[in-house]
């Protein structure tokens, strides 16, 4: 509590409205006059001290957090160049991104977990304490299967790219960050959501060094190639293919950490179970958000939704880490469909995932109940609504054929030249 404020300077205007309201104002100037002048300063300089015991300071309210543009110089605006229309319809819910955050599908930054939480942590142990810690993990992770190592690398390799994730928003005209730290929604969403991202690779590169499983350099030369390569999922700078993009890739990347998690859990290593549920619980939020937006998009313009959704399925969705390249498998995304067979093998993501993805944000954006105007976009539900159930037969045949032709042996440099 802020100490009140004495009968001084800091409250002179409640004196003058009290010296007033007792009538010292325009008094005589006779002996008797005077006394009773006397009397009413000191009935005025009590009332004072009495009032001055209720005065206090308020503290500043919380600032509201800043929506849109309105008075930032140019340079500090968001690109609309090519989707004016669309910019527009971004900026209209831009208000609902910010409740999204204040509603906490962003965690609060000094409460959010942390890598360090999930690991032997040196700093609050003894040596010996957390060389016992380090022992008992890599006893535990050396039963881990080799084919499940390598999905929890690839996982890690997709989440180690986080770069080009944050220059992809970038890209998208009315939510990017021209500045990388301009003060609106859509800036606070893609810095907050890409600090939140940035601890699950960090946490699996620490536990995949701590297994001694791994040749790690071969791997973080993966990661830098990745980087280097960029990426393309085809996003044209269009806010609504950009976060139809990321609604399907969190969902995907949630199951596909849910999965390596159950395995885990399988293979008797609980703390890594516990760490990939821990990663798939953050995507479950992220794709909370992400479908939210474009369900709102949906609202606003929903022949330009429905069209943008149908042109990012009609070409299919590219994998972020389609582009990963380990030295050895260069040519035509070799490594990654190494590292997607195995996936599909061990059921960690496959083509049947891949359709109940489309079917799930079907009905969560209730795409068949949509009301549309144009031909195209008419045309384009149709599509979208008969879209889950030929992937289905595509991926369930592709499953069948797989089954007739085992995966061949390879040496993983990931793994030390171990063939698997």
């Amino acid at each position: 509590m802020q100490p009140p404020l004495r009968a001084s300077k800091p409250v002179q205007l409640l004196l003058a409205s009290i010296a007033t309201s007792c009538g010292l104002q325009q008094l005589p100037s006779s002996p008797h006059a005077t006394g009773a002048r006397h009397a009413r300063a000191a009935r005025a300089v009590m009332l004072a001290n009495q009032a001055s015991v209720e005065v206090m300071v308020k503290p500043d309210a919380p600032a509201k957090p800043n929506i849109g543009t309105e008075g930032f110089p140019d340079y500090m605006k968001s690109k609309r160049n090519l989707y004016p229309r669309k910019c527009d319809v971004m900026d209209e819910i831009e208000n609902y991104v910010q409740e999204q955050i204040d509603d906490g599908l962003l965690l609060n930054q000094d409460k959010a977990w942390q890598p360090v939480d999930f690991l032997p942590d040196p700093s609050t142990s003894s040596t010996e304490e957390w060389f016992d810690e380090v022992r008992e993990m890599r006893e535990v992770a050396k039963d881990l299967p080799d084919d499940l190592l390598l999905v929890l690398i690839g996982d890690m390799v997709t989440e180690e790219a986080l770069p080009t994730y944050l220059t992809l928003l970038n890209t998208l005209e009315g939510t990017d960050d021209p500045t990388g730290a301009v003060d609106t929604a859509w800036g606070r969403w893609s810095r907050q959501w890409t600090a939140e991202e940035n601890r699950h690779g960090d946490l699996l590169n620490r536990y995949l060094w701590i297994t001694g499983r791994c040749d790690m350099r071969a791997i973080e030369k993966t990661i830098m190639r990745l980087i280097s390569a960029g990426f393309d999922p085809d996003t044209r700078s269009d806010p609504y293919r950009g976060f139809i993009y990321t609604s399907f890739q969190e969902r995907a990347t949630k199951i596909s950490h849910g999965n390596v998690g159950k395995l885990a859990a399988a293979a008797g290593d609980s703390k890594l179970a516990r760490i990939c549920a821990r990663i798939a619980g953050d995507e479950a939020r992220h794709e909370k958000a992400y479908q939210r937006f474009v369900a709102k998009v949906l609202e606003l313009d929903p022949d330009g939704g429905i069209i943008a959704y149908k042109d990012m399925m009609q070409k299919q969705i590219v994998m972020p880490a389609e582009l990963m390249d380990d030295g050895d498998r260069r040519h035509e995304n070799a490594l990654y469909n190494d590292f997607a067979r195995v996936a599909t093998d061990l059921n960690v993501y496959t083509g049947v995932d891949y359709a109940e993805i489309i079917a799930h944000l079907n009905d969560y954006w209730g795409v068949d109940k949509i009301s549309l105007t144009s031909p195209e976009a008419q045309e384009a539900q149709d599509y979208l609504c008969k879209l889950p159930r030929r992937f289905t037969k595509l991926a369930e045949r592709g499953q069948k054929s797989l089954a007739k032709n085992p995966r061949v042996a390879r040496k993983w440099s990931w793994l030390n030249d171990r063939e698997t």
